[in-house]
């Protein structure tokens, strides 16, 4: 059984030779060692045999589309201007919207040393700017979904994997625009702004949802966002409100269309996960272990597996940080966790990649195991 029917089977629920493992962003992402960019960490030759081994042994999950054209305030107007600047180890980018008599801005930090972009200042800071914000008519923030290389991706993978087309919610959007400690307070007192503001992000993401599932059926998908609304950030109910209402609706078009949709949170499940399920997607990842979740695998392997493909449940800190006996231990329950008793598939998989610039050999060693272990 090749890689690729390996994935496919998992997801239509049939049997497999062995369990599948994906080393997440390491295959999700085509990293390239070669490139000599300074913010490339993965330039660092560290990272090249860790890549080389995803590439040959996993199960890739490659990942396309992303919001790659510019809304139409940025591109088609001047109310938008960009600024770039950098010092010894970061490269910091401005971005300043000016609408009618009011002016957001927004700044970004890229550090050398980590693969992450950091947001050191939000768009929106209070409510007066959430209003402001929701005067901007709805076509000049529209943006696309481009998944015109999905084909040639799936081409060049031939049978080492699948593609996934990856875009966030409209909570993932509306979230974003806002601190997390601004973002909570508005979402928790301020539900009717909230919900338009929602609302308005919807307008745009349905739409190119629906037309992609169909140009692509039968595609996974991965929708990332929801767990803004999880615990301990905002109660079960408003999961209910800001996640079933405008994310439910992403996964109605994709799987109409014979697609697989993927749903992503991290952190707390136990209390949400009847919502998920009532909104029917194909798959749930990471299921994050407790500390860091609040349930396990197994549990949500009885509850829910039947229904859905479970993916999971090893965290990057414990790759990175444990010798290779308690991290085998780690893998075999995770294995164990997934695929006991009746479910629908399970994929080993991290909840996260690494992001230093600096592959341990601890780390490698590590993620080697991952593959002994499903090898076994």
């Amino acid at each position: 059984m090749n890689r690729r029917e390996r994935l496919i089977r998992t997801l239509q629920g049939r049997p497999v030779d062995r369990p599948a493992v994906s080393f997440y962003e390491i295959g999700l992402f085509k990293y390239n060692p070669d490139d000599s960019d300074p913010y490339n960490v993965q330039n660092h030759p560290s990272w090249r045999p860790l890549i080389e081994l995803a590439e040959a042994e996993t199960d890739i999950i490659r990942g396309v589309g992303a919001v790659t054209s510019l809304p139409k305030i940025e591109s088609g107007t001047d109310l938008f201007e960009t600024g770039i600047w950098e010092d010894d180890v970061s490269r910091f980018t401005r971005r300043t919207l000016r609408f009618g008599r009011h002016s957001f801005t927004e700044t970004t930090r890229r550090d050398r040393v980590t693969d992450t972009i950091w947001k050191i200042e939000h768009l929106l800071k209070s409510v007066e700017d959430l209003k402001r914000y929701l005067e901007i008519p709805d076509d000049l923030l529209e943006c696309d979904l481009d998944c015109s290389n999905l084909e040639q991706v799936e081409e060049d993978l031939g049978d080492a994997g699948i593609v996934m087309i990856d875009t966030g919610d409209p909570l993932c959007g509306a979230a974003d625009l806002f601190n997390m400690e601004e973002y909570t307070v508005v979402a928790l007192t301020e539900p009717v702004l909230f919900h338009q503001l929602l609302e308005k992000f919807a307008i745009h993401i349905h739409a190119y949802t629906q037309r992609l599932a169909a140009e692509y059926p039968g595609r996974l998908w991965r929708i990332y966002g929801p767990e803004y609304a999880s615990e301990p950030y905002l109660p079960p109910r408003l999961f209910e409100e800001y996640v079933c209402r405008y994310t439910g609706p992403m996964i109605e078009a994709i799987q109409k269309q014979g697609g697989l949709a993927r749903f992503h949170s991290h952190g707390r499940l136990k209390n949400i996960l009847p919502y998920i399920a009532e909104m029917g997607p194909a798959g749930l990842d990471p299921i994050e272990p407790p500390p860091q979740g609040d349930i396990e695998l197994i549990d949500v392997r009885r509850e829910y597996g039947q229904n859905m493909v479970l993916f999971g449940n090893l965290e990057a800190s414990d790759i990175e940080n444990l010798d290779e006996d308690r991290f085998r231990d780690k893998v075999r329950k995770a294995l164990h966790d997934g695929t006991v008793g009746e479910g629908r598939g399970f994929v080993l998989m991290p909840s996260a990649s690494p992001y230093g610039r600096v592959i341990t050999t601890k780390t490698q060693r590590n993620y080697e195991i991952m593959l002994e272990e499903v090898n076994r």
